[in-house]
């Protein structure tokens, strides 16, 4: 399947859902059916406004949650009709076989891709709107453009090393909106990261303080997410100064995203509460809102709960006891996971999980753009790397305050020590988003970290767990193939129509 039939699957969707959706009668009474085309500034933002490009029922981090090495697998809640999520929890080196499967991350990004380059190749020459309006649609695109492109490089090329980014393949850097080419090809990992930064630092200067919605590309979004780009480069240096600019940008916002403080959600009349046990959906939160965006810089949300058809959801994953261990019991974050399943009807009514295994649930939309969380994060990393050990500890404890309700502070034997603070700072993307997708990004830059114990951090095994005679034990256990398969291999359907083009390992 080639790239532009990727684009295809999505355009008449997007269009239709744009324009019927959202443009004014006026102008579809004077557009022939069937040639619906964008003319005005107006119809420009209308295009990027799109649901589509901030909500995903299949795309975003479903496919990597299933890779991350904090996971395990109940034997009981995975059934052969999640077949893809059995595939990639096991890390096989072919994730579709079957050349009629949509690989979702594809299509959606692809999609996206599509919209973006003909808003980026068109609003300059549209009507109506003053330069400076078409100027900032034309950033939020580039922007735009540049995200998905730096999820599409962390899917299917190596982690980025400087010595080799040039010669490793990437994924082609796609400009056009011709969706008859079919000779597309792997720019190098060095050109396509090029390509993001120079889209994102050209960008900056054109786009808005603000938006009246989180969904939107921001100034403090792009300079943010530019910052974290440097970070997976190894550029700690080019990184800070954006991340501390980012927090500049948000605190001289006039409705800028806050962190939800738990010791208080979860106190008596808190937001997050009652949980609700019944239809086992968990306490309320930004994972039962769909449109919950108070920690969002940027808002990307995919849907997480379970998804058939052969693809992922959140079926049978639960935490690895490994990382239920790296939670402390003044952590609110553990009010996410149930042992008991309390209220479910089915197998776990019998008393599975007595050693304490821990799912997820009620987790049905999860976040993958830039939250307000991740910022403080990947600012302690950069600090910590830059030898201020002090403000990496303080911007860590700053999270930690408005998650737990005791033992806050970086213990004192990791606080005076760099690489004991890296490493409990990645521990702490675990508590935040374990089970999410996050952890596999993580996993690739940390592989390829220069400092040997950081980059020994990263599991390599699976396990799948049953409950057998009254006790919890592990049936099968998989392999991680490093380093291979620390990245996708690209759909045997693509590469064949795609003469010339590279295969991953």
């Amino acid at each position: 399947m080639k790239i532009k039939n990727y684009i295809k699957i999505t355009i008449l969707m997007l269009f239709l859902s744009i324009f019927l959706g959202s443009c004014k009668d006026s102008f579809l009474d004077i557009v022939p059916k069937k040639r619906l085309v964008a003319e005005t500034t107006e119809d420009y933002d209308l295009l990027i406004n799109n649901s589509g490009f901030y909500y995903s029922s299949t795309g975003g981090l479903q496919v990597p949650r299933w890779m991350g090495d904090e996971i395990a697998v109940d034997a009981h809640d995975i059934t052969d009709n999640h077949l893809q999520a059995q595939l990639l929890f096991r890390w096989e080196d072919v994730i579709y076989s079957n050349p009629n499967n949509i690989v979702w991350d594809l299509s959606r990004g692809l999609g996206s891709i599509y919209t973006y380059n003909k808003i980026i190749n068109e609003v300059m020459d549209s009507k109506e709107g003053t330069e400076a309006e078409k100027k900032s649609i034309l950033a939020e695109a580039k922007a735009s453009r540049a995200f998905e492109h730096f999820m599409f490089i962390n899917f299917y090329a190596k982690p980025y090393v400087a010595s080799t980014a040039s010669t490793d393949p990437g994924f082609p850097i796609i400009t056009s909106t011709d969706v008859t080419a079919n000779n597309f090809t792997r720019a190098s990992v060095q050109e396509v990261y090029d390509f993001i930064i120079e889209e994102l630092t050209t960008a900056i200067d054109d786009l808005p303080l603000e938006r009246p919605y989180y969904t939107r590309m921001t100034k403090p979004a792009a300079r943010g997410l530019l910052g974290k780009v440097y970070m997976f480069m190894g550029k700690f240096d080019e990184a800070l100064p954006l991340l501390n600019a980012a927090f500049t940008d948000l605190a001289t916002s006039t409705n800028p995203p806050h962190l939800y403080d738990y010791n208080v959600e979860f106190a008596d009349g808190g937001s997050f509460l009652p949980i609700d046990y019944t239809y086992n959906t968990g306490p309320r939160g930004p994972g039962n809102e769909r449109y919950d965006f108070t920690e969002s810089i940027l808002a990307r949300i995919y849907y997480s709960g379970i998804y058939d058809g052969n693809s992922a959801g959140r079926n049978g994953l639960v935490l690895s006891p490994e990382a239920a261990a790296l939670y402390d019991t003044a952590d609110f974050r553990l009010n996410f996971y149930d042992d008991t399943y309390e209220g479910y009807t089915g197998y776990y009514n019998n008393g599975m999980n007595p050693n304490g295994l821990l799912r997820k649930f009620g987790i049905q939309y999860t976040r993958y753009g830039l939250e307000l969380s991740e910022l403080y994060l990947l600012r302690a990393e950069c600090k910590a790397r830059k030898d201020d050990l002090t403000g990496a500890v303080a911007d860590v404890e700053a999270l930690r305050a408005k998650r737990m309700s005791a033992n806050v502070a970086v213990p004192v034997d990791i606080k005076s020590d760099k690489i004991k603070l890296i490493k409990f700072i990645f521990e702490e993307r675990i508590r935040e988003w374990a089970t999410e997708g996050y952890r596999w990004f993580d996993m690739r830059r940390l592989s390829v970290d220069p400092n040997a114990e950081l980059a020994a951090t990263v599991g390599d095994i699976h396990k799948i767990y049953d409950y057998v005679d009254g006790s919890t034990v592990v049936t099968e256990t998989f392999t991680l193939d490093m380093p291979d398969r620390l990245t996708l291999r690209i759909p045997q359907s693509y590469i064949d129509e795609n003469p010339g083009m590279e295969q991953n390992p």
